[in-house]
C-alpha cells in the first residue's frame, strides 16, 4: 500500500480534504480478510476542528469486498459504508484528558502526527466496518448444511441397543 503522509496537524488547521479509491490489493491487512482481494475503497477526509476547537479528521469508507459466509462457507460481496470522527491530541496524555473532557463515545480520540499515513487510517477504518462472523442474510444453498444434519447420527444411539427392558 503506498503511503500517503501528511501533517495531520495542519491538514486540520487548514480544513484539508482528500479523496480517492484504492485497491483492495493494496491494503494488505484487508486483503487478508477477503476470500480475493477485488474490488476497491472510495475513501474521503475532511480536517477540521471539533466545537472545542480540537483538531479532527472525518474519515469515510465505502465499498464492496468478498468474505466468506461463517453458516455456508460460500463467498459472498459485502458492503461497507463507514464514517468515523477522529479527534487528535499533541501526546498520550493530551489525548485522555481530550477524551474525558468530550466524553462521547462516537468520536475517537488519537495521538496525531505531523508524519500521519492517512493509508492506514483508512484501513483501519475499513476493517473495523467488517463484521465479526460474515454472514449472509439468507444462505444461497444450504443443500450441504441439509446432507449433514440429516446424515448426523446420535453418539447415544449405540447405548439404546443396550438398554434392557
Amino acid at each position: 500500500m503506498s503511503a500517503f503522509v501528511i501533517d495531520a496537524f495542519e491538514f486540520c488547521r487548514n480544513n484539508g480534504y482528500k479523496e480517492g479509491v484504492t485497491p483492495v490489493a493494496e491494503m494488505p491487512r484487508l486483503a487478508a480478510e477477503c476470500t480475493d482481494p477485488s474490488g476497491q475503497i472510495a475513501w474521503a477526509i475532511q480536517g477540521g476542528q471539533t466545537r472545542q476547537g480540537y483538531p479532527s479528521m472525518t474519515l469515510s469508507v465505502s465499498g464492496t469486498v468478498q468474505l466468506v459466509c461463517q453458516r455456508c462457507l460460500a463467498p459472498f460481496g459485502y458492503g461497507i459504508d463507514s464514517s468515523t470522527m477522529l479527534v487528535l491530541g499533541k501526546n498520550d496524555e493530551d489525548a485522555d484528558e481530550i477524551e474525558e473532557i468530550l466524553d462521547d463515545e462516537s468520536i475517537d480520540v488519537i495521538v496525531g502526527s505531523h508524519a500521519c499515513d492517512i493509508m492506514q487510517l483508512l484501513e483501519d477504518e475499513a476493517l473495523l466496518a467488517l463484521p465479526q462472523a460474515p454472514k449472509h442474510e439468507v444462505c444461497p444453498d444450504t443443500k450441504l448444511m441439509d446432507s449433514i444434519k440429516s446424515e448426523k447420527v446420535s453418539p447415544f444411539a449405540a447405548l439404546k441397543s443396550l438398554k434392557s427392558e
